[in-house]
């Protein structure tokens, strides 16, 4: 059975101020400008002048341009509105009592979910490769924790009773380097990365459908937007964003309620991430304990997507949709390329 968490004592509420509007901060002042007057009021046609074919072509193309930008912009503020999206209180007790697996639970961003599930008094599952690293883990809360050695191992640790929600987060080691040709390495990391993500979700299947969970699936920004030095894992996480996304479309079709959620995360401050790429990129990692908050607090409310760090990730996808070149040109000079080493 799923052990029952370690109970820790929570903070309360904090107090929310109320909003107080003074009107008299909303009066201004409004002097009508000369290009007001040219509007209201234009000159007499005998005193205006043609403008020049080309002109006239820069200002239509320019009036085309306005008209694509400018709705394009009425989506920003719902970037920017996208942490207070993710910061929706999600009070503690909707993951009491709720059965959870975590995979990659031994260090980075799967520990940090699982001492914040253990805190929300959640029954905990937590899988891992380093068993020794999980105990450690383990140690600091109370919870189950089954070492994790095969893609299908899983299945015998969801024999124990039934689920609620499945948080995918484990990958395996790929280097930050130019892609070598290694296949072998490629089709290593896709088994990690990929097909052990897909086995398990069948295996966990039926217990969500039963309990009409959710499957939570810790993805990257790489995962949309291809970057150098990341074939591999690049590769993998373009795989989970299309197999999970095609299921999403399967169970609404078959009316199965079981919700998929998909974390598109940039830079956090794991060990492993800053290790690997701290001096090659010119970015500040995000704090990993916040990000695996977000991650439960996505995966209990459901959510399609989830991106962290919001603004960041937001405006990187965006710019993809917009100026997909532009992008790539600023990616390629977000990095230190002489500090690479060809492996």
């Amino acid at each position: 059975m799923f052990a029952k968490s370690q109970e820790v004592q929570r903070k309360g509420p904090t107090d929310t101020g109320k909003l107080v509007q003074d009107k008299n901060h909303f009066k201004t002042a409004i002097a009508p400008s000369p290009i007001c007057n040219l509007l209201t009021h234009p000159p007499p046609r005998s005193q205006r002048r043609r403008l020049p074919h080309s002109c006239l072509c820069f200002c239509g193309g320019m009036g085309l341009l306005l008209k694509i930008f400018i709705p394009l912009l009425g989506l920003c503020p719902r970037v920017g509105a996208l942490p207070a999206l993710n910061s929706v209180p999600s009070s503690p007790e909707m993951l009491r009592g709720k059965r959870v697996i975590v995979t990659g639970a031994s260090s980075g961003i799967g520990e940090q979910v699982a001492y914040h599930l253990a805190r929300m008094e959640a029954h905990l599952l937590l899988t891992a490769r380093t068993e020794a690293k999980l105990q450690k883990v383990n140690g600091k809360q109370s919870v189950s924790a089954a070492p994790w050695r095969t893609p299908r191992s899983p299945e015998r640790a969801l024999l124990a009773g039934g689920l609620d929600m499945l948080i995918l987060n484990h990958i395996g080691y790929s280097y930050f380097n130019y892609f070598n040709g290694d296949v072998g390495q490629v089709r290593k990391l896709l088994e990690t990365n990929f097909l052990s993500y897909v086995a398990m979700t069948v295996s966990a299947l039926p217990m969500l459908k039963e309990s009409e969970g959710s499957i939570v699936v810790v993805s990257s920004v790489a995962g949309k937007i291809g970057s150098p030095f990341a074939a591999s894992y690049s590769a993998t996480k373009f795989a989970l964003e299309g197999f999970f996304s095609s299921l999403r479309h399967e169970f609404i079709i078959d009316k199965v309620n079981v919700s998929i959620t998909l974390c598109i995360l940039g830079y956090i401050n794991t060990e492993n991430a800053v290790r690997a790429i701290s001096h090659v990129i010119r970015s500040t990692p995000a704090p990993k304990e916040e990000c695996a908050l977000e991650i439960i607090r996505s995966g209990a409310l459901r959510q399609r997507e989830l991106h962290y760090p919001p603004g960041a990730v937001g405006s990187l996808l965006l710019l993809r949709n917009i100026a997909p070149d532009l992008l790539d040109s600023f990616i390629r000079s977000n990095y230190e390329v002489e500090n690479i080493r060809r492996t």
